[in-house]
């Protein structure tokens, strides 16, 4: 027989173990996000319609090559963060769950890597 309280018995199982700062690192890369997309929509109009040197010569700008890293580190870390809770509140299986969220972040870090080298190749070979 158990003479624990039902709250002794789930003390450290609930909801808050790391909700908080995944809640607010969600909302941090949002904010974030809205002045970066600007360097984004602007090197994506350069690169359908502008010569490629003067594109170039856009991204060399120090100022310019930092938002664009920048954004590319905000919007797959604000896209996993977003796929996550995704996951963790609409699959069911503690084991599918885990796999998913894994195969998530694994998946974002390798394209935010993928986009990362084509911006530094971009830089070093133009």
């Amino acid at each position: 027989m158990d003479c624990r309280s039902p709250l002794a018995k789930v003390h450290g199982l609930g909801s808050a173990k790391s909700g908080t700062s995944h809640w607010w690192m969600q909302r941090v890369t949002a904010v974030a996000l809205i002045p970066l997309s600007y360097w984004l929509i602007t090197f994506l109009n350069l690169s359908f319609h502008a010569p490629y040197q003067y594109m170039l010569a856009w991204l060399v700008t120090p100022l310019n090559t930092v938002c664009i890293i920048a954004w590319v580190l905000a919007a797959f870390y604000h896209a996993a963060l977003g796929l996550q809770v995704v996951i963790e509140d609409y699959i069911a299986a503690e084991g599918i769950k885990i796999i998913s969220v894994w195969t998530v972040n694994i998946s974002f870090f390798m394209l935010a890597l993928a986009a990362l080298v084509a911006v530094f190749r971009i830089l070093l070979v133009g």
